[in-house]
């Protein structure tokens, strides 16, 4: 009894603390009017009696997901302080991203702008514009951690957001405005997790099972609108919903920001946003968007649903990496793909291809040496980022190699997807697993030959068993495959996108450079084919085509001026690098593995 008496008090005196927090929300106004200014946002804090530890205003050095430095502080001007009356209080910076109040216990409200991060003009840690902030005449896009703070030991506590736009604008972000307007989020973090598009926007929804995925579209001319849009990834949506079996979110929301860059996406738990350069939607042109989309809405598990203590609860003021990175968007980007190929939307073929350009994307463009674990604790340094594209490379060949393995012990009963979906419902939203023992607990969830699979290729940088495991479904991998047959060759070149989408000359073969070619040229025509975004691979495949002894020309761009130069090419061995291709002489046991493995079991 009174173990029970004990117990009793101790939960009325949780909950009443647990009331007591709830009670002490942050609230937020912010003022968009374009009519007034287009490069900042004015924001007031209402804020409830602070404690002395709570005298320090903290903005974000960076976020979640983004792996660079972001330091919000250098965005900020006009910092004030105010009593519940309205007089003025003092407050002073006292660090890029930290401001200092003078009454703490007496502050009632704050204020400052804060300017966009699209136009406003850094010297250094140029922020991402899919994490960043921008303010026009005819939109807005908000990312939590580029507009709010916080006070030092209030991350937890329960926000308020209210937004003044003009009356004509559509908002589009997974949040859902109370009765008074307000958009409520349960911490600090998750306001950072629940970006903001607002604006002149299109707007298109369709059900998955009993979750709504909405679909919000600015298009700076208006080319791409959201329905249409809609309509090309609808197929994608159902084959990640055959995947998941059931989508473990109620609404998931898109948000497609199109002008005149092409600068990639960011993942959120209930939304993802994109900022692409506006074209015309086409099937060609809508593919890539659907790959990139596949990826980021694979979130929803992974690390919503799976995550450390460390993504949690984010340290905004000095993160720290992660070993499970690999998890977060390695993993995401095996599972982009394969439910593609498990929902028939790309063939095997496709998917071969897809391998094919992560294997030589590790080999050739990062450090070999350079493992998984080390690059996710690495993620927000210099070094790390140097390696950083690997993650969404090998972290992913990586994970496909772990389905394989998992698929085999199991008897091509239980893969990946498997155990992720076990795994998300054993922990979820809000119960991380462990930074430290998660490969331990795996493995004890699985099967204990998965340990050595994690030390060798997460913990430690073995070269991956492709031939190996690839070959457990009849799946032949070649790292350099000699077919006999005799090439036209240019001789071997390096290449690398330019800054307005080209192909450039990273390196020049003896041959082009005999023929007037140097490093640093830009490719701008080949035999009369102007260069374009949508035919880049087919002009680099062809420039490797045609008959040895063949005359082409090629029209270069340096220093601004342009020039044709002709070159006959040369005979060489045909060498597939990195060659993925279906065994004619695959036996019943590795066909039958393969049935389990391109198929949602």
């Amino acid at each position: 009894m009174k173990y029970t008496l004990r117990y009793g008090l101790l939960a009325g005196l949780l909950m009443a603390g647990l009331t007591a927090q709830a009670q002490k929300e942050l609230t937020y106004t912010v003022d968009i009017d374009p009519k007034v200014s287009t490069n900042e946002f004015r924001v007031r804090l209402q804020l409830p009696k602070l404690k002395k530890d709570q005298a320090v205003y903290q903005f974000a050095s960076t976020a979640p997901g983004t792996y660079q430095v972001m330091d919000m502080g250098r965005f900020v001007s006009n910092f004030q302080a105010f009593d519940s009356k309205g007089k003025p209080l003092g407050a002073k910076q006292v660090s890029t991203n930290q401001w200092q109040l003078e009454r703490p216990d007496k502050t009632r409200e704050i204020r400052y702008t804060i300017a966009e991060t699209w136009d406003t003009p850094v010297n250094e840690h140029r922020i991402y514009r899919m994490c960043g902030s921008s303010l026009e005449a005819d939109h807005a896009l908000i990312n939590g951690q580029t507009v709010f703070g916080y006070p030092q030991g209030m991350q937890g506590n329960p926000l308020r957001i209210k937004l003044n736009y003009p009356a004509d604008w559509k908002v589009g972000t997974a949040l859902v405005p109370d009765a008074q307007g307000y958009y409520r989020t349960n911490s600090y973090d998750h306001a950072v997790d629940s970006p903001i598009l607002l604006g002149r926007l299109t707007q298109a929804s369709t059900k998955l099972g009993d979750a709504e995925v909405a679909l919000y579209t600015y298009s700076k001319t208006d080319v791409v609108q959201a329905e249409p849009l809609l309509g090309y990834m609808q197929k994608m949506l159902n084959a990640a919903q055959a995947f998941l079996v059931q989508l473990p979110v109620k609404r998931y929301a898109f948000l497609y920001h199109f002008e005149d860059q092409d600068q990639g996406a960011w993942e959120h738990s209930y939304s993802s946003e994109y900022t692409l350069k506006e074209r015309p939607l086409t099937p060609e042109s809508a593919q890539p968007i659907t790959d990139m989309a596949a990826h980021e809405f694979f979130h929803i598990v992974t690390p919503l649903n799976i995550h450390s203590e460390i993504i949690e609860r984010f340290n905004f003021v000095q993160p720290t990496g992660s070993q499970h990175l690999w998890l977060y968007e390695g993993t995401t980007e095996w599972a982009a793909h394969m439910m593609q190929l498990r929902g028939g939307l790309i063939t095997l073929d496709d998917y071969l291809a897809t391998l094919r350009n992560k294997v030589g994307y590790s080999q050739e463009r990062a450090d070999t040496t350079y493992s998984l674990k080390r690059l996710g604790l690495n993620s927000f340094s210099d070094e790390g980022q140097q390696q950083y594209g690997n993650i969404y490379q090998r972290g992913a060949l990586t994970a496909s190699l772990l389905d394989l393995r998992l698929l085999e012990l199991s008897g091509g009963k239980r893969g990946l997807r498997e155990v992720l979906l076990e795994l998300a419902k054993q922990y979820g939203p809000s119960k991380p697993v462990s930074e430290q023992n998660f490969f331990d607990d795996f493995t004890k969830a699985t099967y204990p030959e998965i340990r050595d699979f994690f030390t060798r290729y997460v913990e430690n940088a073995e070269p991956l068993p492709l031939k190996e495991y690839y070959a457990k479904v009849g799946i032949r991998y070649d790292a350099a495959l000699r077919t006999g047959r005799k090439l036209a060759s240019l001789g071997a070149n390096g290449y690398a996108m330019t800054a307005n989408g080209g192909i450039g000359f990273s390196q020049v073969s003896p041959l082009l450079q005999a023929c007037g070619v140097a490093q640093g040229d830009q490719l701008v025509a080949y035999n009369g084919t102007a260069v374009q975004p949508q035919n880049m691979r087919d002009i680099l495949t062809a420039m490797q085509g045609g008959k040895p002894g063949d005359q082409v020309e090629l029209t270069i761009r340096r220093d601004g001026a342009e020039k044709k130069i002709r070159c006959r090419s040369v005979e060489r061995e045909e060498i597939k690098r990195y060659h993925f291709a279906t065994d004619p002489n695959a036996t019943p046991q590795q066909l039958a593995l393969r049935d389990a493995w391109s198929k949602n079991l």
